[in-house]
């Protein structure tokens, strides 16, 4: 019995993942909507930023860091119509007019072309009842990284002011599907806040599972070339892939190892869905799991010296943890009657999951210490969550009005946001790493 309802599960969630891509076109950028925010944050404000060019300046630097920074939740701004001036350099700064408008913190900076195609971008950051500056740098970059340069700034203020790393100058992956009849599929990567969207694999057949390497350089995902699923691994750069798995049934959900030398692979090569290592450096195999269960879905946690993953060996998914040499596997979740897709926190002290009952699936984080599950969302299609690299916010793929959508929420539950596209669907998010070759300094 257990055998046949293990059978059950597996099928049916294939075919809700692969009906869940929807039909319709999809647009280039996506554009996030705060729909919850949190109560309190630190007072800021970020005077638009200083042109010395010609007509409009390239991108609005000012802009995005409030953005970015209003997005996190931690922060609120203080409107532009209340600014009392508009200081671009340290000499023009006057600390009393910003704590008229009750401002606790203020990013000054500016935007002047140095050559053709360059710019140098400069800003400030102050506390202001101390009256005293707390970070500036001068950057000199092309034009096609001044977001780049705006979302470092970001993650630098965010940094200097909670005492924890920003996670704006990253990026994400995820699955869209274009047109009903000869359907296209695109694996697409893009910076945190939807935008600069990039193409990195298109297929007539579904893609699935995108997964960052620890180096932010590759992606392994699941792709169904020749109607059978088969784990690629592709580098970003030059988009040279390298295949990776392509046996008799399964072959799914890859996971990173923390030190990016091995992936745990789930693959029925051997008659059922079992977790798998496998060596990049020697391309050895090794088996994991031996149950008669379904075993999918692995995670890796921080350290890389144990596993998470998916089992209805219990006769439901549910959430057991292993370690990663193997042996026996210890059940971590007992409530709902479905749970399943978890990852860790990067302090490997909380996993985010699918959390269903009666129906309707939410995205949770569940307490590896004591069990504490903490449902945070509402939508009742919830899936695939996946933390960002400072653990403050969960990505995860939702339905909305009958289409697929990405939706992000505080790990606290606290602050929500919508990815939105005019048409289309969107699905299978995976957060990257910190872009460390992404840093920009003078």
């Amino acid at each position: 019995m257990m055998h046949s309802i293990a059978k059950f599960w597996l099928r049916i969630s294939a075919c809700l993942l692969l009906l869940s891509l929807g039909a319709a076109p999809a647009r280039a950028v996506l554009t996030i909507e705060i729909t919850k925010g949190a109560d309190t944050g630190i007072p800021i404000a970020v005077v638009p930023f200083g042109w010395k060019g010609q007509g409009r300046p390239p991108q609005a630097v000012g802009e995005i860091i409030q953005a970015d920074l209003l997005r996190s939740g931690r922060f609120s701004a203080i409107p532009q119509k209340d600014f009392v001036s508009h200081p671009q350099d340290d000499k023009d700064v006057v600390f009393k007019d910003w704590r008229i408008v009750k401002a606790e913190a203020l990013v000054i900076g500016s935007v002047t072309p140095v050559g053709p195609g360059r710019y140098q971008v400069q800003f400030r950051l102050y506390d202001v009842f101390k009256q005293a500056q707390l970070a500036g740098f001068r950057y000199t970059v092309g034009a096609d990284t001044l977001r780049a340069v705006a979302h470092q700034i970001a993650d630098i203020v965010y940094e200097k002011l909670t005492g924890e790393p920003g996670a704006f100058n990253t990026r994400i992956a995820y699955i869209t599907k274009e047109g009903a009849k000869n359907a296209v599929y695109k694996l697409q990567v893009a910076d945190a806040d939807g935008y600069n969207p990039r193409t990195v694999v298109r297929s007539t057949e579904p893609l699935l599972s995108p997964a960052w390497s620890p180096d932010g350089k590759r992606i392994a995902y699941v792709s169904f070339e020749d109607q059978r699923p088969k784990i690629y691994m592709q580098v970003l750069a030059d988009g040279r892939r390298e295949l990776i798995a392509e046996f008799k049934g399964i072959n799914g959900a890859p996971a990173w190892s923390p030190d990016g030398k091995r992936l745990a692979l789930a693959l029925s090569k051997d008659g059922n869905a079992e977790i798998y290592l496998y060596t990049l450096g020697t391309r050895e195999l090794r088996r994991l799991t031996y149950d008669g269960a379904i075993d999918t879905e692995p995670a890796w946690s921080p350290d890389g010296r144990s596993l998470v993953f998916t089992s209805d060996r219990a006769g439901r998914p549910q959430i057991y943890r292993m370690s990663a040499d193997g042996g026996a596997a210890q059940r971590l979740t007992f409530e709902g009657d479905y749970n399943a897709r978890a990852s860790f926190a990067p302090d490997g002290k909380t996993l985010t999951l699918v959390s269903g009952d009666q129906g309707r699936f939410h995205i949770g984080t569940l307490k590896i210490d004591d069990g504490t599950l903490n449902v945070l969302t509402e939508t009742p299609l919830d899936e695939s969550p996946t933390f960002a690299p400072n653990g403050r916010m969960i990505l995860y793929a939702s339905e909305l009005r009958g289409r697929g959508v990405l939706a992000s929420v505080s790990a606290d539950g606290r602050v929500r946001q919508l990815f939105r596209e005019e048409e289309g669907d969107v699905r299978e998010p995976a957060w990257s790493p910190y872009n460390r070759e992404l840093q920009y300094k003078e």
